[in-house]
């Protein structure tokens, strides 16, 4: 009983997945701080450290917390993408499109207030909405044409990425490749700031939209583990077969699973461009890194909508910190080497559970071996 109680806080799954998430950012750091001492040794460890400091690089406090808001702001978005691909993973699918949506989002937000002057929020609607569409399309693929969710999502990636930039060339800056801003175009589209402007020094973009991410968060957990509707989309995922045979509308639940996830994707587009922090520049080739590191977020926060929150902000935190290293020292891909390094091992944290996991039980099975032999013992005496 006591070696029990002795073990009992490590056979918490929040505990090991705490665990198993700390490992993966340990060994990150661990091989991103090898590879720079591969190309630079002289460097390497100031890099490094600047990587992990991320604001606290500045010296004056206000700079400082200038940085963390602009951290915080893109911190809402990349939550929304893990939060997409969280709960389509949920059901047993793997929604690697959550890139596209977040693409299709971006688009639709900023052409409907570039073009049409629309208001934050019935463009942030418009935002929600094209999301959905792009991930129905997976679904009843899917559902009804059996096209694998991963194909499908990736073809329409770079589908969506194309149209977007066709799109946004309409209601682009004549000068730049950038469309054009909303602060000086249609400033009715921004999200309303929530007053802390004097605390983040005159940092705008620090908005509702982050208490909106933070609270779509606890819904998703309210959904997948609190009512009957997040019980069947789970067991459509745990046995398709299963869920069809006790009466479940197996299909519709794959379609609307991916209509909601395309719908997160899409909500955190919005919550980006509609703060006006950046703008979409529509020469760009290659799909934001936003809804890829959302599948980082996920895995490194356990697969669970609190824990995303957490994983979120240090994803973003360790991205953005990338951004600070020398660049008189490395190349200006160094930052995003570094980057890509610590998200890619945090991939690997259900592999360190399954390791913390199969350590316990074997330790579990010596004591009951060890306490098996004593009392064999007793009872020869």
């Amino acid at each position: 009983m006591q070696n029990k109680k002795h073990t009992s806080w490590l056979q918490i799954p929040a505990v090991q997945t705490l665990l198993a998430s700390l490992l993966c950012i340990v060994a990150g750091v661990l091989i991103g701080y090898i590879a720079l001492l591969i190309i630079n040794p002289s460097g390497a460890t100031e890099a490094i450290l600047t990587v992990l400091k991320n604001f606290w690089t500045y010296s004056r406090p206000k700079t400082q917390l200038k940085y963390l808001g602009s951290t915080l702001v893109k911190t809402a978005p990349l939550l929304m993408c893990a939060l997409s691909v969280l709960f389509a993973y949920k059901v047993g699918l793997f929604n690697i499109g959550a890139a596209g949506q977040y693409v299709a989002g971006s688009c639709a937000c900023l052409y409907a207030a570039l073009a049409w002057g629309w208001g934050w929020l019935p463009c942030m609607l418009l935002a929600i909405v094209s999301g959905a569409v792009f991930g129905c399309v997976v679904g009843l693929l899917k559902s009804y044409c059996n096209v694998n969710e991963v194909i499908s999502g990736i073809m329409l990636n770079w589908i969506t990425l194309y149209l977007t930039n066709l799109v946004l060339g309409t209601v682009k800056n004549p000068t730049s490749p950038y469309t054009k801003t909303l602060q000086s175009t249609n400033p009715g589209a921004l999200i309303p700031s929530l007053g802390l402007e004097k605390l983040f020094n005159n940092e705008k973009s620090v908005t509702i939209a982050i208490p909106i991410a933070v609270l779509t968060a606890v819904l998703v957990w309210v959904v997948l583990n609190k009512t009957k509707f997040g019980y069947e989309l789970k067991a459509t995922g745990s046995n398709y077969n299963a869920a069809k045979y006790c009466g479940m509308k197996e299909n519709r639940n794959i379609i609307l699973t991916m209509v909601i996830a395309g719908a997160l994707a899409g909500f955190g587009a919005g919550l980006l461009y509609l703060t006006g922090i950046e703008d979409w520049e529509t020469t760009i080739s290659s799909v934001p890194a936003m809804g890829f590191n959302g599948i980082a977020v996920a895995f490194l926060g356990g697969l669970s909508p609190i824990g995303s929150i957490l994983s979120a902000f240090f994803i973003q935190y360790i991205t953005t910190g990338g951004g600070n290293v020398d660049l008189q020292v490395y190349c200006s891909q160094i930052s995003s080497l570094i980057s890509a390094l610590i998200i890619y091992l945090c991939a690997f944290v259900g592999f360190f559970k399954y390791f913390i996991q199969t350590r316990l039980r074997k330790a579990d099975e010596r004591k009951d071996a060890k306490a098996a032999q004593i009392q064999e013992g007793g009872e020869d005496k």
